[in-house]
């Protein structure tokens, strides 16, 4: 199949959908999110599901999937956690362009189509797109500030609006060319998240950071047009759960820093930090002397965010240096097939 655009000629050729999975409590969720695959307008060369290290889950949507075409059901090939999972879906994966999506989350009818269009020139390395939550309670709570929608993984205030060049993209709603990875290698494994432990993240980050070192010319873009869906269960609505992610993310800042310096690590996250979240504090607090409701607790929330994820990154540095980074980067080989295979 061909991806519609070209530059200079050349029309860039098939994508595959990579969705890592861990759970049978999202059934229902990694169902609706293969449908939205299979809906698009653009349609993906395949679907793969990448299970991690859950038997019955893979069994259950072996048999669920054994006569669809198109999709195929995996078991994560490296160690348990959502890097590898990923890894394990582009070593099995034939498209051009890998593309990820979480397992609870939809996307629109032409999430591929603006994907595609982004790589009609040559020099673009990944293209990644806007996620929007849906909360469980079917509204934001009235003290979660939209700066830290990346608490919940969806798109926070403060992100260029349009079609921009980003130092990263975001990995719940992204998309690489084939040949970024045959550059800088797969996913980290030790960065991001492990089933329902620590919600750490970051992977995406240090990648495209890993990326752009190894070829300076590599173009990353956000398309705000690539829509998708986000599901947010009612305990991640909680202030707890709000802690909790700041905190990890804090730590995972640390290895990214660790792993490509604090300049590049932390570039966007200081423009992020003095000009972005100061805005959204003083909005917070206008709406609370105008009496709106949730504007001193979304003053707050900022607030409690930045001090909690520096002190993540404080602890997370410390372990860091005494010992050592505790994560590796995995190789992406060509294998016997023609595919791509994983090799540590």
């Amino acid at each position: 199949m061909s991806v519609s655009g070209r530059h200079g000629g050349r029309t860039v050729t098939g994508i595959s959908v990579v969705i890592c999975v861990y759970t049978e409590d999202r059934w229902e969720d990694i169902l609706a999110a293969v449908a939205s695959v299979r809906a698009q307008s653009l349609a993906a060369l395949e679907t793969l599901l990448v299970v991690d290290h859950n038997a019955s889950l893979l069994d259950r949507l072996a048999k669920e999937y054994k006569e669809t075409e198109g999709v195929r059901v995996l078991a994560n090939a490296g160690p348990r956690g959502l890097s590898a999972g990923r890894n394990t879906g582009i070593a099995a994966s034939g498209g051009e362009i890998i593309a990820f999506l979480d397992d609870d989350a939809v996307a629109e009818r032409d999430w591929l189509r603006h994907f595609a269009e982004g790589y009609a020139d040559p020099r673009v390395f990944a293209v990644g797109g806007r996620t929007m939550p849906i909360w469980e309670s079917r509204r934001r709570p009235a003290w979660f500030p939209e700066e830290f929608d990346w608490v919940v993984g969806c798109t926070y205030k403060g992100l260029p609006e349009g079609r921009v060049r980003v130092r990263n993209v975001l990995g719940g709603n992204a998309s690489f060319r084939r040949s970024a990875f045959e550059v800088a290698g797969g996913f980290a494994t030790g960065i991001g998240r492990d089933g329902d432990k620590r919600p750490l993240g970051c992977e995406e980050t240090e990648l495209c950071i890993r990326l752009t070192r190894a070829r300076p010319d590599a173009i990353l873009l956000i398309d705000d047009r690539a829509v998708i869906h986000h599901r947010v269960p009612a305990a991640r609505e909680r202030f707890h759960y709000f802690r909790t992610r700041t905190y990890a993310e804090g730590l995972s800042k640390a290895l990214v820093a660790r792993s490509v310096g604090t300049d590049k690590g932390l570039e966007s996250e200081r423009r992020y930090a003095t000009r972005v979240l100061p805005a959204g504090v003083g909005r917070g607090l206008r709406d609370a002397l105008l009496a709106r409701p949730g504007g001193a607790g979304r003053a707050g929330a900022i607030v409690a965010g930045v001090v909690t994820a520096a002190g993540g990154y404080v602890l997370g540095s410390v372990r860091a240096r005494r010992a050592g980074a505790t994560f590796s980067v995995v190789e992406i080989a060509k294998d016997a097939e023609g595919g791509e295979g994983a090799a540590a």
